[in-house]
């Protein structure tokens, strides 16, 4: 049907209200008590018309449209009650805007501004009523509330919670919790909806949860913005909740194509990030992808894009984390894909370089021969191969083969400080003994071991070393433990197995044992007062007087970093040492020849090696010609459902901990340790999700100014 608003004829369907009409059709009314995913209540009284120029004003948001009818936003009754609304709402109000959270997207500041009220007139009426900030993730500051209500009906009508209602005060109507407890006890699952439709700033995330720098969306959904593959981690943990098990693979696949491998051996920056730090505990994001992967039924096989063979050819150094991953996108994207690898086996720091106990050889195969399975598809010949054993340290000698070159050969050199005594008998690399283990050649360190460095690798070293026969294994780092970058749990199971932490030690010397010259004998190390970066951005270190340790040692391994080995002699530009020297696109300083992984970022983690494989993928698919667009849909797009009900049991549990042997038992050799969770544990532990990207699908209101 058809009316006229404002002069301006528009078209309504049946049964809208005029305000809805309006705003549709671009024409703006005043509001702020409605919201676009929410039923109107006529309460603010700002959407105030005058129809068919005759009788008293009537609110927009709660008048049906009609034939033919012709609505007055600027008649000046409407005017008047607009005012008087816009007055009595603004009196009770801050008048000091500068400090508020909402300041410059507020919808109550836009329509003062609309209206041309001045906040210097407002006649204010200060309401002493504290802010609540006791819960963990949202804070209310009940002064800058105007009682629209939209909170509460965003709890009861989208999201089907209902803690949040209207309390009768001696300060008068405020919004709040029966009963006066915190949201926690009344029920709250911590969605956010009230927080994105609040008009005013009055319900806000808690001060701290946004960090500067980054989205509304990466602040609003913080678990897949700190995932380096930006896995859809809500998406995923959702399908695991309901025991969709394929879909949840599916989900992780559509970014990486090492999910189990990831489900087992993750850094985890995700759970950093998850909101539920402040709230029991994170989610245990990284073990329920491997939950949901262990019980993959391939079924996501059928939607891989596997684009038309393109005649093109790339050749990849190194056959880690990063480069596997851009050999299945290119492969993916229609291109043969060379890998060539110096070991023996495929991997590169998935194999050599993580214990078997945290990865087994047979995951790691499975999901490699997944790859080279899905590339190859119905095709007569394999779009990706990998030569193992096959050393190449001169990429430009490729480039007449290939066209395109690929640098990732990863971080094999370990490092060793020139810390007196480093070139006795008895020190050894990290690289060197992680790597030996895993080749079935394991070192003889059947005595007393001490591992410097803070790191997972070092604690990788200490737990291999327990597994090795070690009689005694000490870890010493110069970071205070609070900072070190190995994971808690990773030191905490080193704990349980005998490992030894020395934490905020300066590393002294390596004594030289009396009755075996020139063998280790003895590592001494200095408590560290503290420790800092000058002006220059040079490491100080203050030592604790008398604080000198001597811990009785055989062997030491140096455990504090590691470099690439070959790429000082591929004729590429080169910085801090033997980092090859990559731009945004991944280009090096020879034209065709891209660098991805460690080799670039110097060692991460496996989930940023992928992210750099993903990248070097899309870049050089556009270097031959491509659009860069290595995106696959593996699972059709769905809408998550709104209405997410009351908390369910356990909702407010503690993160669940997968069974594992006890100590004693997973020390004496390198069989996987942690089971993976059980179907009922994985879903109860997905059901903790706080579903925060629920908060985007809910419709941002558009600004006057806007229309």
């Amino acid at each position: 049907m058809k009316l006229t608003i404002d002069g301006t004829e528009v078209e309504a369907r049946e049964g809208a209200s005029v305000l809805d009409a309006a705003l549709d059709a671009g024409v703006f009314i005043p509001h702020i008590c409605k919201h676009p995913d929410l039923e109107a209540v006529g309460g603010c009284r700002l959407c105030s018309i005058v129809v068919d120029g005759e009788g008293p004003a009537v609110p927009a948001c709660k008048t049906p449209v009609r034939e033919g009818m012709v609505v007055d936003s600027h008649a000046k009754a409407a005017e008047d009650v607009r005012r008087m609304a816009m007055e009595l709402i603004l009196a009770t109000h801050p008048s000091d805007c500068t400090g508020c959270p909402k300041y410059g997207v507020c919808e109550l500041q836009s329509m003062y501004q609309y209206l041309g009220v001045s906040p210097a007139r407002w006649r204010c009426r200060a309401r002493t009523v504290a802010t609540d900030d006791t819960n963990p993730l949202i804070t209310h500051m009940f002064t800058r509330c105007i009682r629209c209500g939209r909170c509460v009906r965003a709890c009861r009508e989208l999201r089907g919670v209902g803690v949040l209602d209207y309390q009768r005060t001696p300060e008068g109507i405020r919004i709040g919790i029966d009963g006066g407890v915190s949201l926690e006890e009344a029920g709250c699952r911590f969605c956010g909806a009230c927080v994105e439709v609040c008009p005013t700033g009055s319900i806000v995330d808690t001060l701290g949860l946004a960090k500067e720098g980054r989205s509304r969306e990466d602040n609003v959904v913080p678990c897949r913005s700190g995932c380096p593959a930006h896995i859809d981690i809500p998406r995923y943990l959702r399908h695991v909740k309901n025991g969709e098990w394929e879909k949840a693979t599916a989900v992780v696949r559509e970014r990486v194509p090492f999910p189990e491998t990831l489900g087992s051996i993750c850094t985890h920056n995700c759970q950093g990030e998850c909101k539920r730090n402040h709230l029991e505990g994170p989610l245990s994001i990284c073990r329920l992808k491997r939950a949901a992967a262990v019980r993959d039924t391939g079924e996501w096989r059928r939607r891989t894009r596997h684009d038309a063979l393109t005649g093109k050819r790339v050749a990849i150094l190194g056959a880690g984390p990063a480069g596997l991953t851009a050999a299945y996108y290119l492969a993916e994207k229609g291109h043969h894909v060379v890998v060539f690898e110096a070991e023996q086996k495929a991997g590169g720091q998935l194999r050599y370089g993580i214990p078997a106990y945290r990865l087994p050889d047979e995951v790691l195969d499975r999901e490699i021969q997944t790859i080279l399975d899905v590339t190859q598809g119905d095709d007569a010949e394999p779009r990706v191969e990998i030569r193992c054993g096959e050393r190449v340290c001169d990429p430009k000698a490729l480039k007449s083969e290939f066209d395109a070159v690929l640098v990732s050969v990863g971080t094999f050199d370990g490092t060793v400080l020139p810390t007196p005594g480093h070139d006795l008998e008895g020190v050894i690399r990290n690289t060197d003994f992680l790597k030996a283990a895993r080749k079935g050649e394991p070192m003889d360190v059947r005595g007393r071991v001490v591992v410097l460095g803070g790191g997972n690798v070092a604690y990788d070293c200490a737990r291999t070393a327990v597994r090795l026969g070690a009689t005694s294994v000490d870890v010493c780092c110069l970071e205070a433990e609070a900072v070190m970058t190995s994971t808690p749990e990773e030191r905490e199971e080193a704990a349980e197995e005998g490992v030894t932490l020395h934490d905020a030690y300066a590393f002294t010397s390596i004594d030289e044992s009396a009755e075996r010259p020139g063998h280790v004998g003895a590592m001494t190390v200095h408590k560290i007062a503290k420790f800092y970066f000058d002006e220059q951005h040079r490491p100080v270190t203050e030592l604790v007087e008398g604080g000198e340790l001597t811990i009785p040692a055989d062997y030491v391994i140096f455990a504090v970093g590691q470099k690439p080995e070959d790429t000082r002699d591929m004729g590429l530009e080169l910085t801090h040492g033997p980092y090859v020297v990559a731009d945004a696109e991944h280009r090096t300083s020879e034209d065709g020849v891209f660098a991805a992984g460690d080799a670039v970022t110097g060692t991460k983690s496996v989930i940023g090696a992928i992210e750099g494989g993903r990248e070097s993928a899309e870049a050089i698919d556009r270097f031959l010609g491509g659009d860069g667009d290595i995106s696959e849909v593996l699972l059709d797009a769905e809408v998550p459902v709104q209405r997410i009900g009351k908390v369910p049991a356990g909702f407010y549990d503690e993160p669940t901990e997968p069974k594992m042997e006890p100590a004693q038992e997973r020390k004496a050799d390198f069989r996987p340790y942690e089971c993976p969770f059980s179907e009922s544990e994985a879903e109860h532990e997905a059901s903790r999700c706080l579903q925060c990207d629920l908060r985007l699908t809910l419709t941002r209101p558009r600004l006057w100014n806007e229309y």
